[in-house]
């Protein structure tokens, strides 16, 4: 094992013990415009160190080889499709992209439910390590079926034993959305027709789960006579929603994502449907200090925020939006902008300057 893939192995155990602490805390929402544009959007949290995350274009016709528990020595794939997305810690590592014919993939915690095979060394060449599945269905899909047809043909595997595993959610310019968890080794995909996703525990559960939520309902509730002369009436606005469960788990932010996007507005195009996923998603921004328990000894430097960086993906438009916890300014990826057929393997930082704007306004 040479030094880069033991730092990279070094990386990946680190991230993966803190997400068995639940300091990763994705939340997946979708929305769709009057004009039919589909919009994935999603937070990337993570509470224990900076992902290092950085901003990747990827042309048609790169190849990359995907890493395995013995190295770099797995799974060798061309990009029939270029694409962009953000990586964390290695730039092989694409957690969230989108692609030119229109396809999402993003890469979601869900540790203590899922279990990948074991690695086999005699069928390597066909295997890569979870954290690179997204980019393989980046460079190579252009619709859900396309990946659910050809996800037999490789192999997925931690990079160690420590790691923790992932889910993955996949959408493609139609609409259709996709879960896809490897249990037992073996690839299940789940229909997502709600178009939420968070972590654990697995999607049909968190699905079952909304059930218990069945009183929650927009708007106010109406005033009860309790008795004569004594009536009950809502202190402000929101009543419907009174029980909503307010925690950063999993399951409530499921729950909350649910209702939060089945309420929300439908605006007429998908640049304005994007400006409201931002909203909707900002309710999910967790602050560091809530993560860490007090026994968890000082808190991370420089992170103000669990929430590192927010995606939103328009899948008619081919744009892909970001920003970050260093700097809540909407910036946008124009994917029908690039030649993706002339263009080199791009990797940039996220944030040039990580610091907040501020505009301060002169009164004369």
């Amino acid at each position: 094992m040479n030094l880069k893939h033991k730092l990279v192995l070094s990386a990946a155990v680190v991230l993966s013990a803190a997400a068995g602490q639940d300091m990763n805390a994705c939340t997946g929402i979708s929305l769709v415009s009057r004009d039919t544009s589909h919009v994935l959007a999603r937070t990337c949290e993570w509470g224990g160190s900076f992902l290092q995350s950085r901003y990747v274009v990827v042309p048609r016709g790169y190849t990359q080889t995907a890493f395995t528990p013995e190295g770099k020595d797995g799974l060798s794939f061309t990009a029939k499709y270029g694409y962009v997305g953000i990586s964390v810690m290695q730039d092989e590592f694409v957690t969230e992209g989108l692609n030119e014919a229109g396809l999402s993939a993003g890469l979601f915690f869900f540790p203590g439910y899922g279990r990948y095979e074991a690695f086999d060394a005699s069928v390597k060449s066909s295997t890569l390590v979870d954290v690179q599945l997204a980019a393989w269905i980046l460079g190579s899909f252009s619709t859900v079926d396309e990946v659910i047809a050809a996800i037999d043909r490789i192999h997925v595997v931690a990079l160690s034993p420590e790691t923790q595993t992932a889910h993955w959610r996949i959408g493609d310019a139609s609409g259709r959305q996709a879960v896809l968890e490897i249990v037992d080794g073996k690839p299940v995909f789940h229909e997502n027709k709600l178009g939420v996703l968070t972590n654990s525990p697995g999607f049909e559960w968190q699905m079952t789960n909304l059930n218990n939520y069945v009183n929650l309902y927009p708007g106010n509730a109406a005033p009860q006579n309790l008795a004569d002369g004594v009536t009950l009436a809502s202190f402000g606005a929101g009543t419907g929603f009174r029980g909503i469960p307010g925690d950063v788990t999993p399951p409530s932010r499921f729950v909350r994502a649910a209702f939060y996007k089945a309420t929300a507005p439908q605006y007429d195009t998908g640049f304005e449907t994007v400006k409201e996923t931002f909203q909707i998603l900002n309710n999910f921004d967790i602050p560091i200090g809530i993560e860490h328990g007090t026994s968890s000894g000082p808190l991370p430097e420089n992170l103000p925020s669990a929430t590192q960086w927010t995606t939103s993906s328009d899948l008619k438009a081919m744009r892909f939006y970001y920003r970050t916890a260093w700097n809540s300014t909407i910036r946008c990826i124009d994917l029908k902008s690039i030649r993706f057929d002339r263009t080199g393997f791009v990797s940039e930082p996220l944030d040039k300057v990580m610091d907040q704007p501020v505009e301060f306004i002169k009164v004369k």
